[in-house]
């Protein structure tokens, strides 16, 4: 429509300037009133004619990479980092989390929980709601930590014990000419001892009455459990998006009345990724994305990771420092301790020459290989007796009590070492499933497995093979990660 003009205008320059100024001037008009109308359209693509993309993750539950004992694990940051900067070359991306990133309260998990912030302050997340596990760590550790990670925290209703929000109640976010308000709430069934929850609506609501006029749409992120998540969507029609967790499973994105409604949930393994609509009363388009091991690692993520490993090193955590040991029944005797897998030789030389050659034996070298080793979560099941009595401490002070030994099965075997008619404190084949869980090893059936290992038929009077494993009793080291603190 210009370089018409612009020609028409120099056609007629010298015979009708009047007419042609006045041609110029209608032009200019119509072009302020085009600006006008696309600043203020609520969903005009016009500041950048590209989409307008919104990624929500959650409940990362500490899992900051994939531990890489099962081949198509899913998930961690360098899958999500790769992720959101795909979706970035060909959209506007608002980046968000809806809570749940810390594994723990431990000072492990802290140091975990800062490396996550890392990781999503270099993919420019623009607002991490507080969930569950960030208020069970305490307001003082999650402003110091956002602070030092340079994350925005975000929630509408935790108070801290003076009653002062924890975080910012709403943030409006610029993305592609368009201002998206964020606001984060927490159910109140995760109230603790020092921090105070105020109702999940009334709160958005309250921040809203305040930011009138200053947002164009509304993303709430919503650490509610499902029932209560779908009754908040249900009721606060003012927001366009209501995503949260943890709801067991992902929620894939569903319209309740005139909100839009997801959730991503599971160890920060799946994406909720919406879509704007492209004009005035299109829908939402949306999907949940599984980051699976097809995405590739992205760089700084990957410089993210190692630099945590390194941190972990320099400390050297031991393992009543992480949350991950087990809780034991007080008044154990004196002898419920780890012997060491050297200890077995003399009775047991056969089965110690089997052991020598498996891949229990050299699981801490596994570990090494990968570069995990100075991780707790990957040592407690590369080491043997991990946080019990003469077990695994930490790399630096217990280097001898590193790979899975006898022990890691049997249990600890002081007792059993003096008095040989002592039994040892463990149904061995209980233990298997504490580490070859659903998670790191979905292929485990108990009966090949125990072929790999099979051990145990020189103890038996006769030379046949004796019965050395039972899988119906329980042990009292809780499963993998379970016991996390």
């Amino acid at each position: 429509m210009a370089a018409p003009l612009n020609l028409r205008a120099t056609r007629a320059d010298t015979r009708r300037p009047l007419r042609a100024a006045a041609w110029l001037a209608a032009a200019a008009l119509v072009c302020l009133a085009a600006m006008a109308w696309a600043l203020t359209s609520r969903w005009s693509g016009t500041a950048a004619s590209r989409p307008l993309h919104i990624i929500v993750s959650g409940d990362t539950g500490g899992w900051i990479v994939p531990c890489g004992c099962a081949s198509n694990q899913s998930g961690g940051l360098m899958r999500r980092g790769t992720y959101v900067a795909g979706a970035r070359r060909d959209a506007n991306v608002l980046l968000a989390d809806a809570g749940g990133a810390p594994g723990g309260v431990s000072l492990y998990e802290q140091v975990k929980f800062k490396a996550i912030l890392r990781g999503e302050a270099a993919m420019q997340v623009a607002a991490h709601n507080i969930g569950a596990a960030e208020a069970a760590i305490g307001a003082q550790f999650l402003r110091q930590a956002a602070a030092e990670c340079q994350v925005p925290l975000v929630s509408s209703n935790v108070r801290d014990p003076s009653g002062r929000l924890v975080a910012d109640p709403l943030r409006i976010v610029s993305v592609g000419g368009r201002r998206v308000a964020v606001a984060g709430v927490l159910s109140r069934q995760f109230a603790t001892d020092s921090l105070q929850l105020d109702d999940p609506r009334a709160s958005v609501l309250a921040q809203l009455e305040a930011a009138r006029g200053q947002y164009d749409l509304l993303l709430v992120l919503a650490y509610l459990p499902q029932e209560e998540l779908e009754s908040f969507a249900a009721g606060m029609p003012e927001a366009h998006l209501v995503v949260g967790g943890p709801t067991g499973q992902s929620i894939a994105p569903r319209a309740v009345g005139p909100t839009v409604l997801a959730a991503a949930t599971n160890k920060g393994k799946f994406l909720a990724h919406l879509t704007a609509p492209a004009s005035e009363g299109a829908g939402w388009k949306g999907k949940i994305i599984e980051l699976g091991p097809e995405l590739a690692d992205d760089a700084a993520q990957q410089a993210n990771l190692d630099r945590f490993r390194s941190e972990l090193e320099q400390i050297d955590f031991a393992a009543d420092q992480t949350g991950l040991a087990p809780t034991l029944p007080p008044n154990l005797p004196d002898d419920y301790r780890i012997a060491g897998t050297a200890s077995c030789r003399d009775c047991h030389p056969s089965d110690c020459e089997l052991w020598d050659e498996s891949k229990h034996a050299h699981a801490w070298q596994t570990l090494v290989a990968q570069g995990a080793s100075p991780d707790p979560y990957c040592q407690q099941c590369h080491t043997t007796g991990y946080g019990l009595p003469g077990g695994f401490v930490s790399a630096g002070k217990s280097a001898d009590r590193s790979s899975v030994g006898c022990e890691s099965c049997h249990g600890p075997s002081q007792a059993h070492v003096a008095r040989s008619r002592h039994p040892t404190s463990y149904v061995a084949g209980d233990r298997c499933v504490t580490c070859h869980d659903r998670e790191n090893s979905p292929q485990f059936e108990f009966a090949s497995f125990w072929q790999q290992i099979v051990h145990g038929s020189e103890a038996a009077p006769d030379g046949a093979e004796r019965p050395a494993v039972s899988h119906t009793s329980s042990s009292s080291r809780p499963a993998h990660g379970a016991n996390r603190q």
